[in-house]
């Protein structure tokens, strides 16, 4: 399965994108803002492919997906949230955008997972 997420909305607290499933339009996304320097649970992940695997969170006490190997980063969840408060560096998804704000999360994130149960090769591109 291979979700893409292009970086559509820019301001000074967040990231606005888009994920497509298999080249359809799935939801918004919702990150941190892009930064030259890192700052801890502040930075957007840099652009790339990424593995995706479902493991448990402790954090959510759930199964989430996982980015893995992102560089300089740890613990990079796709997850439910609403605004830049919420991601920590992770990816939020939403049914609707707003500046800086997506909404109806938790619908676009059991929607996710649904699509995502059960599949082994999970692959996200970010530009």
């Amino acid at each position: 399965m291979k979700l893409h997420l292009t970086r559509t909305d820019f301001t000074e607290n967040s990231t606005i994108g888009e994920l497509f499933i298999n080249g359809a339009f799935f939801c918004y996304t919702l990150e941190d803002t892009i930064r030259p320097v890192k700052i801890k649970r502040e930075t957007a992940i840099s652009t790339g492919m990424y593995k995706v695997v479902l493991t448990m969170s402790n954090r959510f006490k759930k199964v989430l997906p996982l980015l893995v190997d992102v560089s300089n980063f740890e613990g990079i969840r796709i997850h439910s949230g609403n605004h830049k408060d919420h991601t920590e560096g992770c990816i939020l998804v939403g049914m609707t955008k707003a500046k800086d704000f997506i909404g109806m999360s938790k619908i676009a994130m059991a929607k996710l997972m649904e699509k995502l149960k059960g599949q082994n090769n999970i692959t996200i591109l970010i530009e």
